[in-house]
């Protein structure tokens, strides 16, 4: 056999080792993610946490302050922002809920009788045949759906609280964002390190591609949900509605799934607009709260802190979302986005390939 061949195969014999060591640890990290997903959330929220302030660290680096003083500092002002901030919110916010909890029956009342005024008169306007219809569609339909809501309810209230240990993530992860975050240039040498060398700037190239979307996504959709829920509260607040302080802020922090969050508190404050006083006049105001809201973050927030950097259309980031939730729970939800810029990169990156490859470029023969 000459040495052409001897070569040829013994190329063709890494490359399938390559390739098998790849789905390799692909399966490793789906198992894992399987068999401790319960476990595993402060570990990602204290990543999350890391990656989002490693810029402050490195500047204090440039200043000459060591990394671990550095990691203290930054550590220690995060921490007291959010503690100011769940100290200033939340005397508003138990007093409001406290409200909603006890008014809850009055709202559920006044909102049945607004719907079926609505629902009167616009029965009044369809052929009878028609009305008898709706009638005993609704008269069949309504238990279901209201059993069905009620054990929605049930289930999401009880998979939170059986997912989210605030125990494990108050005590755990501070102390894993430590580690984390001081040793986060050795975790990425040894990642580098551990690169094939005749594809490790292919894959650096990607990676930094990788980084500038996320690092996008994340820090700006960060400031976006920030403006945009300061936004619908202190509207929502100015006009009058009960609980706008909870409904906007919901509103905004929900918001890091394009245009759920916004629907969604509309609709809710808009039921709360209802159950204070029928009418169009507080629809119409909690109508142009959302609307000057989703204008500006649509025309301003957006352009200026995200722009066209992210590469992550929302149908995508949509589907991502709730493709995670589905397989992972709440884990998988804060996993979705990196996944999907991964999964994006790389599938841009082999799109690139196949049209400069003879697969694509090369004529049939005659």
């Amino acid at each position: 056999m000459s040495e052409n061949h001897v070569d040829i195969r013994r190329h063709l014999r890494v490359q399938w080792q390559r390739v098998a060591l790849v789905v390799a640890v692909l399966l490793v990290l789906w198992l894992c993610f399987r068999l401790f997903s319960s476990i595993l959330l402060p570990f990602v929220v204290a990543a999350g946490i890391a990656y989002f302030l490693d810029p402050m660290v490195v500047r204090m680096e440039r200043l000459g302050i060591r990394r671990t003083f550095g990691t203290l500092l930054v550590l220690l002002a995060f921490g007291v922002a959010v503690i100011l901030f769940v100290l200033l919110l939340y005397p508003v916010i138990a007093v409001q809920a406290a409200a909603f909890i006890a008014n809850l029956p009055t709202y559920i009342q006044t909102i049945q009788a607004d719907f079926a005024k609505m629902m009167q008169n616009v029965q009044h306007r369809l052929p009878y045949n028609l009305r008898i219809k709706l009638q005993d569609l609704a008269s069949n339909q309504a238990g279901t759906l209201v059993s069905y809501a009620g054990k929605a309810a049930t289930n999401i209230i009880g998979n939170g609280f059986a997912v989210v240990n605030v125990l494990t993530l108050l005590v755990v992860t501070p102390i894993v964002t430590f580690y984390f975050l001081r040793d986060w240039p050795t975790i990425i040498r040894h990642v580098d390190s551990w690169l094939p060398r005749p594809y490790e700037g292919l894959i650096r190239a990607q990676a930094v591609e990788i980084n500038r979307i996320l690092s996008a996504w994340i820090r700006g959709q960060a400031i976006c949900c920030i403006a945009l829920a300061s936004i619908y509260a202190i509207g929502l607040t100015i006009i009058g509605l009960d609980l706008g302080l909870i409904v906007g802020l919901a509103a905004g922090l929900l918001s890091f799934i394009p245009y759920v969050g916004t629907v969604l508190g509309c609709v809710t404050a808009i039921l709360l607009s209802l159950s204070q006083a029928s009418g169009w006049n507080g629809i119409i105001k909690v109508l142009i709260v959302f609307a000057v809201g989703q204008g500006l973050n649509d025309y301003v927030i957006q352009p200026r802190f995200l722009g066209d950097r992210v590469g992550l259309s929302a149908v995508w980031v949509i589907f991502a979302l709730f493709a995670g939730g589905a397989a992972f729970g709440f884990l998988g939800i804060m996993l979705a986005v990196p996944v999907t810029a991964t999964l994006g990169v790389i599938a841009r990156f082999w799109l690139r390939r196949y049209l400069q490859s003879p697969l694509y470029l090369d004529a049939p023969p005659e």
